[in-house]
């Protein structure tokens, strides 16, 4: 606030320079953004939740940076320009509800009080704060427009109309109503940019709220297509091969009881092996269990080829190479790509002559092969057992080892899967 004292002295600020001011702004939202509590101290936190506290402070503020115009009127005897004065500073408790049309009604009384005592130099700071009120609710450009049309009337009265009396513009010159013009308008300004810095910070702070969220959203729907994948292959799988044995008990259960007893047994240990699988999977939604929760069920591939084998699969491992990498995630990858696509064709084909399962390991890269020279099942009964996410989690599993998969029918007749997984070699 300039001040300018006609009965001699020198120019002087009187209070806090404008650049203090969001020291005791208002620090509710913008839109989306707030200031974080972790990041409030706590008289910061006490205000912000107490929003009526908060405007009492800038009230007692502006009062305190307008003193030197409370003073001035008083002693003048200009009474009902002191009243205007204080009411400014009551205004203020609109800032929140209608921050334009309290900046209008502010600049509005503020340049009447002016005009109508051209003797008085000092200036109302409850311009200042409804400028910042502004500020922080609007863009940029429309901010620092505001500043300058606000600006405007209290700058002329400086320029045109302030007379401070003989004695101090000799003492101080003719242009000094000029020189309280330009700091009118850089004030109002350095108000205006101070919320402008301040909106900034709270967008950026919303901004990077939002992306925390959206980075969170996404892990949760990784997750849960990971379970959702990890279910899908172990009801999908154990369900097939237990309708598979489960059929072929009641087949052979007159002719051949040791068989269907066989194939009974077999059905059992299935069933106790998918509720493991399944306490396995559904676990990681209390605790994530590590790669300890998440390596392959029943020994490895050679069980589940063993496995699919006593369901009446005629299948065949071969493992070319050395052992699989000791990569707990990549060794649950080729599991269950061997035990999806030994599904589909326990599933889905007919006169299967023979399956064979090839995984191979090279520097660098592990293939697998699964093919059957089998038909096409028709639609059946069990047509129900199958969820359409088979091959997509499939290629989920090899792209995320820097891979592909590729399904198709093999020439000849049958069905072909090759997938190629990706990790680096280390000593």
């Amino acid at each position: 606030m300039v001040r300018l004292t006609p009965a001699g002295g020198t120019p002087r600020t009187d209070g806090v320079p404008p650049a203090g001011v969001p020291a005791i702004a208002p620090t509710e939202p913008v839109g989306a953004g707030y200031i974080p509590p972790a990041r409030r101290g706590r008289v910061r936190q006490y205000l912000y939740e107490r929003p009526l506290v908060m405007d009492a402070v800038v009230v007692v503020a502006s009062i305190v940076l307008s003193l030197g115009a409370i003073v001035e009127t008083a002693a003048g005897g200009h009474w009902w320009q002191l009243a205007v004065v204080v009411l400014e500073q009551a205004a203020l408790f609109l800032r929140r509800q209608a921050p334009w049309p309290m900046l209008a009604a502010i600049v509005a009384a503020d340049t009447a009080v002016l005009f109508a005592t051209p003797d008085v130099g000092s200036t109302s700071a409850a311009v200042w704060f409804a400028l910042y009120a502004v500020a922080v609710n609007v863009r940029t450009l429309w901010a620092l427009v505001t500043a300058v049309v606000a600006s405007v009337p209290i700058a002329a009265y400086f320029a045109f109309a302030y007379r401070p009396g003989e004695q101090f513009l000799a003492e101080h010159g003719p242009f000094i109503g000029l020189v309280a013009s330009l700091s009118v308008v850089l004030s109002n300004l350095v108000a205006v940019g101070v919320g402008i810095v301040v909106r900034g910070n709270r967008l950026h702070q919303a901004e990077v709220r939002e992306w925390a969220m959206r980075r969170a959203q996404f892990a949760s729907v990784q997750e849960r297509n990971r379970i959702a994948r990890e279910m899908h292959d172990v009801v999908a799988h154990s369900l097939t091969v237990m309708v598979t044995l489960s059929d072929g008990a009641a087949r052979v259960v007159d002719r051949d009881p040791e068989s269907a007893k066989a194939a009974l047994g077999e059905l059992s240990g299935t069933g106790r092996a998918a509720l493991a699988d399944m306490r396995r999977v559904l676990g990681v939604l209390r605790a994530d269990t590590g790669s300890a929760g998440r390596t392959p069920a029943l020994g490895g591939l050679q069980s589940l080829v063993d496995g699919f084998r006593a369901a009446g699969l005629p299948v065949t491992l071969t493992q070319d190479g050395e052992a699989l990498p000791s990569d707990a995630a990549l060794q649950l990858a080729v599991y269950r790509i061997v035990q999806e696509s030994l599904t589909n064709v326990l599933r889905y084909a007919r006169g299967v002559g023979r399956v064979d399962v090839r995984v191979a390991r090279e520097a660098g890269v592990v293939r697998v092969r699964v093919e059957n020279d089998g038909g096409t099942a028709p639609e059946g009964p069990d047509a129900h057992l199958g969820t359409g996410g088979g091959i997509a989690g499939m290629r989920e599993r090899a792209a995320i080892f820097g891979g592909s998969l590729r399904a198709a029918p093999r020439p000849g007749g049958g069905w072909r899967v090759d997938a190629e997984l990706h990790w680096t070699e280390r000593d």
